[in-house]
């Protein structure tokens, strides 16, 4: 990565406190050599800084900075507000590109015209020289009460869960339950925003959950995208398909989405919660990032109770500290014995 890019990478990560002094460093050259480079990039029209110099702050440059409601009249297609205002915003974008646009942006509205029961939506496009930024907004009953309602779950943390895994659907006749998660994985970033709360997905298969205090009316989904990006849809499809198996039959689940508060995982009705519907798939990521510690009855239910009922569910679990890890191992090892022991009785 050249200085140039280096910039405009810190910029779009948000990271610009003291951006000259971390170039300098960075790149072993003087802070004045590093300001050189930013300037050069405010004088092309890439780059807009405010502040001072000293305590200056920069971002770049829209493009393009567009939005427009559209009514929720009957008759609606998600392609119309895509053919009408949002394609012809992104011209010469690269293939990939647009066609990630195009099934996000689709996706999203559907799901607003099928299930949010709101009356409009509020679309806008904001194009810089580094990346594309699509909003989807609608004013209806808001994504996590909704789910929450048809599923009959817990509460709206739950329904994060359930969305988070794939194949979620109250309608299967009309809908596959894969846009959001397939969606979510194109982008770089991707976040819903409803009630108080803030669900977001990052390009590292990060997930981050977030309550406020003022509640969003409706659902707000935010999708972005670097330009330079040379992902496609095509390999999003295959990355959660199996070898035996081209639909969609791998997922990740987000374990910490089924903790409350600073709770630990101990117990078998937390595993269920983890585990509900992952039967669907053929191989299920079981992500245990920021989980500190799992007790031996939630391990025993996954990966002994449900891995001897479902042979044909391959659990992956990935990102487990040394404690989780063990705990996981003593579950796999006492399911395997079990195994063995049964063979034998054959």
């Amino acid at each position: 990565m050249d200085i140039k890019d280096f910039i405009l990478e810190a910029i779009y990560q948000n990271k610009t406190g003291h951006l000259s002094q971390t170039i300098a460093e960075k790149f072993n050259i003087t802070r004045q050599a590093a300001q050189k480079h930013i300037k050069q990039l405010v004088d092309a029209g890439i780059l807009i800084m405010t502040g001072s110099t000293k305590s200056a702050k920069y971002e770049f440059v829209k493009i393009v900075s567009e939005q427009k409601r559209f009514d929720l009249s009957p008759g609606i297609t998600e392609d119309f507000p895509w053919r009408t205002f949002v394609r012809p915003l992104l011209d010469n974008l690269p293939g990939n590109i647009i066609s990630i646009c195009q099934y996000g942006f689709t996706e999203m509205f559907n799901n607003a015209i099928d299930h949010s029961g709101g009356s409009s939506v509020l679309v806008s496009v904001e194009r810089t020289a580094y990346n594309i930024e699509l909003v989807v907004s609608d004013d209806g009953i808001g994504i996590f009460r909704k789910i929450t309602n048809d599923f009959k779950l817990d509460d709206e943390l739950h329904a994060i869960l359930e969305l988070s895994k794939g194949k979620l659907t109250s309608d299967p006749s009309r809908h596959s339950g894969e846009g959001i998660f397939f969606t979510s994985r194109m982008f770089d970033r991707y976040n819903i925003i409803s009630g108080k709360l803030h669900f977001s997905h990052t390009l590292t298969n990060t997930d981050w959950l977030h309550e406020g205090n003022n509640p969003h009316t409706g659902t707000g989904v935010i999708m972005d995208i670097r330009i330079s990006s040379e992902r496609t849809t095509r390999a999003i499809f295959n990355e959660f398909a199996t070898v035996d198996h081209p639909g969609f039959y791998k997922t990740i689940v987000p374990v910490y989405l089924a903790q409350y508060g600073d709770e630990n995982m101990i117990s078998r009705s937390q595993a269920k919660r983890v585990l509900a519907r992952v039967e669907k798939f053929r191989e299920v990521v079981l992500d245990f990032e920021r989980v500190k510690e799992i007790g031996q009855a939630f391990a025993d239910e996954i990966f002994r109770v449900f891995r001897l009922a479902n042979p044909h569910v391959h659990l992956i679990p990935v990102n487990a500290n040394e404690s989780v890890q063990w705990m996981i191992d003593r579950a796999i090892a006492s399911s395997d014995a079990e195994v063995n022991q049964l063979s034998v009785k054959d």
